[in-house]
């Protein structure tokens, strides 16, 4: 059941789109509801359809396509590494070998404690700040260096 969190921050989502689009709003309520419960079970899905009054394909085609719904649990810090040409070029094989050794995990793997998940990404937009990463979807590290992942690492495991 969604919780009055979620479902008043998908009413604020709904309210900007007409009364009779409400599948408008479905990457969004997609979204929020994973950010609550942290990955998106068959049931959150369906859940999303049924509030938006969607038929419950349509939220699981958006939940499949878009790679920034996790549809299996994931690490509290989902970290993911663009792997495309022009991070390639820059570097980025050296920082995902690194984190994976630092890690102890491959692509799609939560560490035993939990705490993080390694995802490849596709390109993010950013070429220039390559090679970089996403955290939780939210928080993109640019011009990476073994360092500076040490220091993200150091960082988040802190918090």
């Amino acid at each position: 059941m969604l919780s009055a969190e979620a479902i008043e921050k998908i009413e604020y989502e709904l309210s900007k789109y007409p009364k009779d689009r409400r599948q408008a709003a479905v990457m969004s309520a997609l979204r929020i509801v994973q950010m609550e419960r942290g990955w998106l079970s068959k049931e959150s899905i369906s859940e999303v359809a049924k509030y938006l009054r969607i038929p419950e394909i349509a939220a699981l085609e958006v939940a499949t396509f878009y790679n920034m719904y996790d549809l299996e649990p994931v690490g509290e810090h989902k970290i993911t590494i663009c792997t495309n040409i022009s991070c390639m070029l820059r570097g980025s094989d050296e920082i995902v070998e690194h984190l994976q050794h630092k890690l102890g995990v491959g692509f799609n793997e939560v560490t035993a404690d939990g705490k993080f998940c390694l995802k490849e990404g596709e390109c993010m937009g950013c070429c220039g700040g390559a090679p970089l990463l996403h955290v939780n979807n939210s928080q993109m590290h640019e011009f990476l260096t073994t360092e500076k992942v040490d220091a993200l690492i150091n960082e988040l495991n802190k918090g």
